[in-house]
């Protein structure tokens, strides 16, 4: 992997994403290598450049800092493309310095990630007026994540993550998506309950979709999990009505235990 130090022109983007006015990309790439990112083919990057070169944009606060200055209020997406605590992160610190800018001028933040290190921050999260944190879960099953997202936080930790920023007082909710094909009606009651039990009040759900090259890196992923892959194959190309009935579920069992549910896209 090549990390690549660049500047950057412009920190906060307009964005079109439901409930977000910006977003905030402090990194492009990832390092977290999930095999099921469509990011690259939305910013129409190869697929293997993704996380074999990540940008660190250097000089962000301080572009982001100019930028507050004149920018209307609004909720702040970080991050929207990539991953905003992958583990470069611990290193460069740009999420965590972009946090202290916009905290001074208390704009409301929105943090997506699937990374443990996101409870770093928690002193400067827990101080704004408004803010949520929303961690990415797509399987409780952590044999599978490791095959799928091997260098993200385990699914342990994510869901610690999200009960100490609940006990903190954040808003916090879980992204479960996109939902892996290996996931079972009789399974949703007990993962709503789990994510419910982490402090989880809504959940925003979402399909595997296949861009080009995933279903690839999907079978690399997974070609020493030869049940894994025939359940995944089953349920994506011959269950048809199967993400159909899997939404129906979440919805009803949500419900049941009020949760807040959502169509991520």
């Amino acid at each position: 992997m090549e990390v690549k130090q660049t500047l950057c022109k412009t920190a906060l983007s307009p964005s079109s994403l439901p409930g977000l006015s910006y977003s905030l990309n402090p990194y492009r790439g990832c390092q977290h290598h999930c095999a099921y990112c469509y990011a690259p083919n939305v910013l129409r990057m190869n697929q293997d450049q993704w996380d074999a070169t990540i940008e660190v944009k250097t000089n962000i606060p301080v572009v982001l800092a100019k930028e507050l200055k004149t920018k209307k209020p609004g909720v702040v997406g970080i991050s929207t493309v990539t991953d905003p605590y992958q583990p470069l992160e611990q290193k460069y610190m740009l999420t965590r310095y972009c946090l202290e800018q916009l905290l001074k001028v208390d704009f409301p933040i929105h943090i997506q990630t699937k990374s443990a290190l996101v409870t770093r921050d928690i002193d400067l999260v827990s101080r704004f007026s408004e803010s949520q944190v929303m961690m990415s879960i797509a399987t409780v099953h952590d044999e599978q994540r490791k095959a799928l997202e091997p260098h993200s936080s385990s699914i342990q930790e994510r869901l610690h993550a999200l009960r100490t920023y609940a006990d903190a007082g954040v808003r916090t909710s879980v992204f479960f998506g996109p939902v892996y094909p290996t996931t079972s009606l009789e399974e949703i009651p007990s993962i709503l309950d789990t994510f419910r039990e982490s402090g989880a009040t809504e959940i925003w759900i979402d399909m595997l979709r296949l861009k080009p090259g995933i279903w690839e890196n999907i079978q690399k992923g997974l070609q020493q999990e030869k049940e894994v892959f025939r359940v995944f194959s089953k349920n994506v190309f011959e269950n048809k009505k199967y993400y159909m009935n899997i939404r129906e579920e979440i919805r009803k069992r949500g419900k049941e235990r009020n949760l807040k549910i959502l169509d991520a896209f």
